[in-house]
């Protein structure tokens, strides 16, 4: 494709500036792509290297420590406490022994049985008690995972810290020998509180994180090479057991007859992106011709109008959803005056109807999610809008622009380039958005050409309203609503990623300054 230069740019037509706008988006996606992967490529290179390099440094450091050094190899912080700092010593001390009693105590137990997941599962043993058989409870799957993955971050924290310890006493070594003063243990309480003080803050913030976050996210994923459902709970009825990349095949793997979940997950993938699209952008380009609207010099009341919709914000969704909804069913307030005024002969099935795969329903949502979604909009708009300069519009009125010019010259680029990142978060936000499909249709109608399939898909399910299908009910497909959830990530993030690198935001940011 040619690449115009700037002023070749705006010799062209407005079709033709829209074409090579739109030419250029589409061929940046590759490039997009392949950075991408080569960033992986460097990241992986670099690990690669720092992990040699770290390796090298602790030979080093055994090899020309002393007696001290090579003491905190095996046992934290003896070097330290040998040296006079005695707190930072005892810190990794405890660190160590705390690591050792759980290693010992419940961490191998659980490392052992990850392999497996569990070897005794729930069996019949006489009681002798009750002179009969009852049911006797052995290893608990779940535990063993998520106890597991816990006792694998626990040795990756300890290694960390062992490092820690290593080089920490690779340097005081060096001061010792440069004839520096060692800090001691008050110098380390103030530096805590001091020019450490943010590590101090952050430690807190940073466990909750990796414990309730990042831990979930693996636990997660885990699952998703797993067999875990409801037949497979782990503990009361059958154990779970790993399965390699076989859940990943049956999502995957398109097949000519029975269930088929490679079309499923298309076909629901696909109107999860058509919703986002459109739940994204008629939001954004009404919620910005309102705010205009109300913004606009000699618009009376135009705190009263700004109110009203931001009432639609303040009565919670669950209410005015699930109120919308029943005004639209076959026997509601909707069709009740359609046929009182004899427009209609007969109730129109808002959100049953199937034909043209489910068209109806599938337009309702997004007309009612138009609804919901304009007065945040107008907030944010209204407030961008005030600060664009008015001097602007002052000059291009003086040059002959007309309204749709000044629209098109100064609002618009000005409003995408100050909200490019939240247009690119609230399209993914969207491809997430469970309440309004939930409360409004739970995916209703449903779709009898992927019934088969697990959830019992409708024409407006999302994908995140197909995951809670498949983890409710009696099967509770765990396993497969892990493998659908990476998934999304993994469209969500390729999305992201290439978006987030062709914004006139990220890529001009001096632009607008």
């Amino acid at each position: 494709m040619k690449k115009y230069s700037d002023l070749e740019f705006l010799k062209l037509s407005k079709g033709q500036k829209f074409v090579y706008r739109l030419t250029s988006f589409f061929a940046a996606i590759p490039r997009a792509i392949a950075r991408f992967f080569l960033a992986i490529g460097r990241f992986l290179k670099n690990a690669a290297l720092g992990i040699g390099r770290e390796f090298a440094d602790i030979f080093t450091t055994f090899k020309e420590g002393d007696w001290k050094t090579r003491a905190s190899f095996l046992v934290m912080g003896l070097g330290s406490i040998a040296r006079g700092q005695v707190l930072r010593g005892l810190m990794f001390l405890l660190f160590e022994a705390v690591f050792l009693f759980y290693m010992i105590t419940t961490g191998g137990y659980w490392l052992s049985l990850l392999p497996s997941l569990g070897r005794i599962g729930p069996h019949e043993e006489y009681n002798a008690v009750l002179d009969a058989y009852t049911t006797a409870y052995g290893d608990n799957s779940f535990k063993i995972l998520l106890y597991g993955v816990l006792t694998i971050f626990f040795i990756v924290a300890f290694l960390y810290t062992w490092r820690l310890n290593v080089k920490q006493n690779k340097i005081a070594q060096e001061y010792q020998r440069a004839g520096r003063r060692l800090k001691s243990s008050a110098d380390d309480l103030r530096s805590l509180v001091d020019e450490q003080f943010y590590k101090t803050l952050l430690a807190l913030p940073l466990t909750g994180i990796v414990v309730f976050t990042v831990l979930p996210i693996v636990f997660m994923i885990l699952v998703a090479f797993t067999n875990y459902d409801g037949a497979h709970n782990g503990y009361t009825n059958a154990l779970f057991s790993w399965q390699g990349l076989a859940n990943f095949r049956t999502l995957l793997t398109w097949t000519g007859s029975g269930v088929n979940y490679s079309a499923t997950f298309g076909e629901i993938l696909t109107w999860t992106l058509i919703w986002a699209f459109f739940a994204t952008f008629t939001n954004y380009f009404l919620g910005m011709f309102v705010a205009m609207m109300i913004n606009k010099k000699g618009i009376r009341l135009k705190k009263l109008w700004r109110t009203v919709l931001v009432m639609t914000i303040a009565i919670p969704q669950f209410i005015s959803l699930l109120y919308v909804s029943k005004m639209f069913a076959k026997n509601g307030i909707v069709n009740g005056l359609l046929l009182n005024w004899g427009w209609i002969d007969k109730a129109i099935d808002f959100w049953g109807s199937t034909a043209h795969n489910g068209l109806l329903p599938r337009v309702m949502v997004i007309v009612i999610n138009i609804w919901i979604g304009i007065p945040y909009l107008m907030l944010i708009a209204t407030g961008i809008l005030m600060n664009i300069p008015a001097d602007l519009y002052e000059s291009s009125r003086i040059d002959g622009a007309n309204a749709w010019q000044q629209y098109t010259k100064i609002t618009l680029p000005y409003m995408l380039f100050i909200t490019g990142p939240y247009l690119l978060t609230s399209f993914t936000g969207n491809m997430n958005n469970f309440n309004v499909i939930y409360l409004l249709t739970g995916g209703a109608p449903t779709n009898a050409a992927a019934s088969g399939a697990a959830g019992s898909v409708g024409y407006t399910d999302l994908l995140v309203t197909w995951l809670f299908k498949i983890t409710t009910g009696a099967e509770a497909q765990y396993y497969l609503a892990s493998v659908v959830g990476i998934m999304v990530f993994v469209v969500v993030a390729a999305i992201s990623l290439v978006v987030y690198n062709v914004l006139p935001s990220i890529k001009n940011e001096e632009d607008f300054q």
